[in-house]
């Protein structure tokens, strides 16, 4: 297993939830520190099977799942109907600048937007648990833009 600190996270979690221990979700786990930048659940089930592994469809869903409750991982939705996962680990805080038209993903950091929500949570009277930013675009290259469609 390839990160301690996140195994020993996700037994506590499962133990603590009493559910069950298996090499399976630490396999999952293995495979979702690996994976480089969002992926949909059936991108990591094809990654795993790809590499021989024999954990099961429902495995990694569930185990995302769990991933996510227990903060090692987090879910998102950019719009497109599709949930997305990305792991927390060695992540600093980022938000996401959409295409509309391609999907690319752009993660950024800007000083002003990770000020803005502590300071809207004060004003509301609100403790900050955790926020998503996300901006949805259209590539300014439309030759570079995978799906781009005249829309004049």
């Amino acid at each position: 297993m390839k990160n301690q600190p996140a195994v020993e996270i996700f037994k506590l979690f499962l133990k603590n939830g009493k559910n069950r221990i298996t090499s399976e979700r630490f396999e999952v786990l293995d495979a979702v520190i690996e994976y480089q930048g969002h992926f949909g659940a059936d991108d990591l089930y094809i990654q795993m099977k790809n590499r021989k592994s024999s954990v099961s469809r429902a495995t990694v869903y569930n185990t995302l799942e769990l991933l996510v409750q227990c903060s090692l991982v987090s879910k998102r939705n950019f719009g497109d109907n599709m949930m997305r996962y990305e792991s927390n680990l060695k992540k600093q805080k980022h938000d996401h600048l959409i295409c509309v038209d391609c999907g690319r993903i752009v993660e950024f950091t800007n000083p002003k937007i990770n000020a803005l929500p502590d300071e809207i949570c004060n004003e509301m009277g609100f403790k900050i648990e955790s926020y998503s930013f996300n901006i949805f675009a259209r590539c300014n290259n439309t030759k570079a833009c995978k799906h781009y469609k005249n829309k004049s």
